[in-house]
């Protein structure tokens, strides 16, 4: 029998990957934190600490407040403002089938602070009406299928997909919280690092919770796996 070796571990740069902990130590301290807080966090020596803020700070993605303390720079706004036409390309492929399968308004929708944003939008072209829905829209993540299939995902982070036997804990459904009349289905993306989304469709009419469940998680792992 062949003896096979390992594969080797892949070169990472020490230096990056430290950046990387402090934007996302600062990402999740709404207050900001200090130089050695970050040093901490990162497992680094303070000098080296003020070193990668200092850096961070040179390319506008952190700043230091009067007290010292360290945020996010509008710098981070400039990258993120590709993320959603990125967002949108994988997803609307996925968003069209569904929509034409189910007959219902699509979407795909992001984590935006406290809130549930709108980024892409696909309506069915074969039914004689359907809920309208922008992109732009905003809700609370409490609210309505969409938000509540993100708390579902962020719930079960670290999980996989097929954890659970029961397919009613995959989905999150909605009636009339957000409008009157309308009925919503959605699903977590999941296994995309760094994001926190749902894919769902909403409509006027009732929605066959059997028959739609499945395809709105299929769309969700179709854009899953086009962004990984």
């Amino acid at each position: 029998m062949t003896r096979t070796d390992p594969a080797p571990e892949p070169e990472t740069s020490q230096t990056l990957d430290r950046g990387i902990r402090v934007l996302t130590a600062l990402a999740d301290a709404t207050a900001g934190l200090t130089v050695a807080q970050l040093a901490e966090r990162v497992g680094a020596p303070r000098t080296a600490g003020y070193r990668l803020v200092a850096t961070l700070e040179a390319h506008g993605l952190a700043r230091r407040d009067p007290d010292g303390r360290v945020h996010l720079g509008v710098g981070v706004l400039r990258l993120a403002a590709r993320v959603h036409p990125l967002l949108r390309e994988a997803a609307t492929p996925p968003l069209r089938r569904l929509a034409e399968a189910v007959g219902a308004t699509a979407h795909l929708t992001v984590a935006e602070g406290p809130d549930a944003l709108a980024i892409a939008v696909v309506e069915p072209t074969w039914t004689d009406y359907h809920m309208a829905y922008r992109v732009g829209s905003r809700h609370r993540l409490a609210q309505g299928a969409a938000g509540k299939a993100i708390l579902l995902g962020r719930s079960r982070a670290g999980r996989p997909p097929s954890a659970s036997k029961d397919p009613a804990t995959l989905y999150t459904v909605s009636e009339g919280e957000l409008q009157p009349g309308a009925h919503g289905i959605a699903a977590p993306i999941r296994e995309v690092p760094g994001l926190e989304a749902s894919v769902g469709v909403v409509s006027f009419a009732p929605l066959d919770t059997g028959a739609v469940a499945p395809r709105v998680i299929q769309a969700a792992a179709e854009i899953s796996a086009a962004l990984k």
